[in-house]
């Protein structure tokens, strides 16, 4: 059997009559990047890369092993309470996102748990690479409580207490994207301001393939200080003589501003007179909007205008395929231009994929390393790809198709 994190389960499961596999994709990062947490519509896909936990025994406390880090010899057991226990110091520590699921159920959804289990854990999900390694293991934790102890919680239900045990409990600030592309899987459009609204998107054809550049980052090191500089942004335009009719889509912070009302034309003369770094961030915000809403319509087979066209450099003849790619060269440009989330590294990598062919390449996920996620015509062309990718610095390359969210397996 191919070794991959499922086939590893399986042979921990053998002699086990009752065999329960939970499974969570990771996902990619496709469009509208580093815009969920402002409230914005964002398009994720679930990839076929999965997060898989199996249940060993019941215990008297949650006893959990994860078989991903034990190959990288880092410390990979946790234990503990079966109900609201605390989280550990370590912040990245793989336990305290579990911990994290527990305390939510408690808190959120008063689910008190009268047994433990033993658990382990496995992945084709690299951790840190901007697949969102954290959601699929909140996810598939999840997901296995919900069957094991027949809880009944809806796909949406789970992604929504996945979001909360990281942004809530955890205090990580992260957005919906991740918890809600890896629990319903495909290609979604998430409006992510509660009551969340998910729109299934017609992208099952397309060909993709996921590069992991090998450079590890962390949400938690470069969210907060993007939000903050777009917070001082805001103060600063609010403190200007600015019309009413634009004040009133200003918030105070970068999560209460009525981004999706305000045009570039109506704040630009405003922004040359607030601090260069927080003027970059807003522009990037109304810029990558702008671009995703152009993707929606090319998504949706509707005629792009000649100016709408300029926007991405494309032509009135190119394909659907090929504009989705230029979609995502721009809003890769963005990203590098305007938030300053690219390095060196992932630059040369990204030249290296379009040489080989790749339609469109960017970042996926909150960037400064992680992965990268190219649009190519065919399974076979995606080869070339990732061996450019290899050549050019990257750790490894996954071709990759849009996959179901999470889901039960019983082998």
């Amino acid at each position: 059997m191919e070794d991959s994190a499922f086939s590893r389960i399986l042979e921990n499961l053998k002699g086990k009559e009752d065999k329960i596999i939970s499974a969570a994709p990771g996902r990619a990062d496709f469009l509208n990047t580093h815009q969920d947490y402002k409230g914005l519509p964002v398009v994720p896909i679930a990839v076929n890369l999965r997060t898989y936990m199996t249940v060993l025994d019941e215990e008297d406390k949650f006893i959990v092993n994860s078989l991903t880090l034990k190959r990288e010899k880092s410390k990979h057991t946790d234990e503990f309470e079966r109900n609201n226990p605390p989280l550990l110091g370590e912040s990245k520590w793989f336990g305290n996102y579990l911990r994290a699921v527990v305390k939510a159920l408690n808190k959120f959804k008063g689910i008190e748990f009268n047994k433990g289990l033993r658990i382990i854990i496995d992945s084709d999900i690299p951790i840190g690479s901007g697949l969102a390694s954290s959601a699929a293991l909140e996810v598939s934790f999840l997901t296995l409580l919900n069957y094991y102890f027949n809880i009944g919680l809806s796909k949406e239900e789970i992604a929504e207490l996945a979001f909360l045990s990281e942004n809530q409990v955890m205090k990580i600030p992260c957005g919906r994207l991740d918890q809600y592309s890896s629990a319903i899987g495909g290609a979604i459009l998430i409006y992510p301001n509660p009551p969340v609204k998910i729109e299934k998107l017609p992208l099952e054809n397309l060909h993709f393939v996921i590069v992991d550049s090998g450079i590890r980052h962390s949400v938690s090191e470069i969210h907060p200080v993007r939000q903050k500089e777009i917070d001082n942004g805001l103060k600063e335009l609010l403190n200007l003589n600015i019309p009413s009719s634009l004040k009133e889509k200003l918030g105070q912070h970068y999560y209460d501003t009525k981004w999706q009302g305000i045009k570039l034309d109506e704040i630009n003369n405003y922004l040359s007179r607030i601090d260069k770094v927080s003027a970059k961030r807003i522009i990037f915000t109304l810029k990558m909007q702008e671009c995703t809403e152009i993707a929606l319509k090319i998504i949706y087979n509707r005629k792009l205008s000649s100016e709408e066209l300029g926007k991405i450099d494309a032509e009135e003849h190119d394909d659907k395929i090929v504009l989705i790619g230029k979609v995502m060269n721009k809003q890769h440009e963005l990203l590098r231009d305007y938030y300053d989330v690219s390095l060196p590294e992932i630059e040369m990598i990204r030249s290296s994929m379009l040489k080989a062919g790749a339609l469109g390449v960017k970042i996926s996920g909150a960037g400064m390393g992680g992965s990268l996620i190219a649009l190519v015509r065919d399974k076979d062309s995606s080869k070339r790809v990732i061996d450019a990718a290899l050549k050019s610095g990257a750790a490894n390359g996954w071709y990759v198709e849009i996959s179901e969210g999470a889901k039960i397996i019983n082998p």
